[in-house]
């Protein structure tokens, strides 16, 4: 066990110490423990390290706003223990950050398994939604639902247990941490990076995965060069809980065939394994794993001359503050009358002003809350409503905003304006059944 400051995670080793690591990646609002049933066999050949997110099981609750923030202070964390190099197998949220270091650090991984994973994990504008729905009314509505998430209908009839664990692993996770790691969620996408992942890689996925399903295993398997793809039938999201057998089957032949040279310092280079990754047979009669590879093209980045355009940075801000579905709508209805002056409030109002460091995001709701108010444009103030929720804001802090905007704006203003914002955050916090 470990002594966990803020810039490193909480971890436990199993297995022989002088074998080779090797890091099993937690998925979002689970703990180590999901890994339980694959220990025994693994720590037969490999040094187990295994990590709880932020604010989940016993870690403290220091958030980690990015997967490149969890992955640096992984890192840090093997720093501390003295360890350079490991293989790395990592579940949805614990997938992506094996997919950060393969990207940023190379060096350090050997092999890399990504198990109910996705180059993008839905939509920015779900997991802002969903970090609403806990900032409003905690973490109980997404414990209740995560069974249908995680598992098949049928494991979760059958395994009673097994459900209410991961109910109870759910609830008892710090909210501020869960919101946080949704938002690293929502901004995670590598898919115009994933020719770059230079690593062995084992792609896993459940066959009833319906939240990161084959489809976007098969994405990753496309775009990674040296790549496997395994489906695991009758399995759902949480594959390693539902067929932990399979699951550790697949590991082992995985690791133990595709395990990286270590990079040779001297020159820079790393070797080429002498064995290439074999593909892998099937975990059962009904169902193959599916073996595909395909390259990926690599986009050179732009070369920016002078002062960068704020269009860029001005979209990404939008799209974070307003959400993608209400970008795309605005961006296309326009046309030639209106383009322009799309383009004008992404550069300037979203690009110039919104990007400044100068307040934070919860400020600027605030202030915008207000002025909308006081100009009456009720239509703006309905998707700033949503923006602000999005942007940490509670709806009693709304209120508060409102209340004296009452006295500063005028009561009429105030009281269309609590009419807007009463219906948005109706409809912005209740839980989806």
């Amino acid at each position: 066990m470990s002594e966990t400051p803020p810039n490193t995670l909480q971890y436990r080793f199993d297995g022989p110490e002088d074998a080779p690591v090797l890091i099993l990646g937690p998925s979002l609002g689970t703990t180590w423990h999901m890994w339980d049933r694959q220990v025994p066999e693994l720590a037969q050949q490999w040094r187990i390290f295994r990590f709880d997110l932020p604010g989940h099981g016993g870690s403290p609750a220091h958030p980690a706003g990015s997967v490149g923030d969890l992955a640096e202070r992984l890192l840090a964390t093997l720093d501390a223990l003295g360890v350079q190099r490991f293989g790395y197998a990592g579940c949805a949220l614990g997938g992506a950050v094996g997919v950060q270091l393969a990207l940023r650090h190379p060096e350090r991984v050997a092999s890399l398994a990504l198990i109910a994973a996705s180059p993008r994990f839905g939509t920015a504008d779900e997991f802002r939604q969903r970090g609403v729905i806990v900032r409003t009314n905690g973490l109980d509505p997404i414990a209740r639902t995560s069974p249908d998430r995680w598992f098949t209908s049928g494991f979760a009839a059958t395994q009673p247990a097994i459900t209410e664990w991961a109910v109870q692993m759910v609830r008892t996770t710090d909210p501020g941490c869960y919101i946080a790691a949704c938002e690293a969620l929502a901004s995670f996408d590598v898919r115009a990076e994933l020719g770059m992942v230079g690593v062995p890689t084992l792609v896993l996925v459940g066959s009833d995965d319906q939240v990161t399903g084959p489809a976007e295993a098969r994405t990753l398997v496309a775009g990674i060069p040296d790549s496997r793809l395994a489906v695991v039938p009758g399995a759902s999201h949480l594959v390693p809980v539902e067929q932990p057998a399979a699951v550790t089957d697949l590991l082992v032949r995985h690791f133990s065939t595709a395990w990286q040279p270590a990079y040779e310092h001297s020159t820079g280079q790393t070797a080429v394994p002498g064995v290439s990754l074999r593909p892998l047979h099937a975990v059962s009669p009904q169902a193959a794993p599916i073996a595909e590879i395909a390259p990926a093209p690599v986009v050179a980045p732009p070369q920016v001359m002078g002062r960068p355009d704020p269009y860029d940075a001005g979209l990404k801000v939008r799209r974070e503050v307003l959400g993608d579905a209400h970008v795309d709508r605005a961006l296309a209805q326009a046309d030639d009358f209106s383009g322009d002056f799309q383009e004008l409030i992404t550069r300037y109002a979203w690009g110039e002003v919104w990007d400044r460091p100068g307040l934070d995001r919860r400020s600027r709701s605030c202030v915008t809350l207000t002025a909308l108010v006081a100009g009456g444009h009720l239509d703006e103030l309905a998707f700033h409503t949503r923006a602000a929720l999005r942007n940490g804001l509670t709806p009693d802090e709304i209120k508060e905003v409102l209340l004296q905007a009452a006295v500063y704006c005028g009561v009429p203003a105030a009281n269309s304006a609590f009419r807007v914002a009463q219906q948005v955050i109706r409809e912005e916090t209740t839980p989806s059944e």
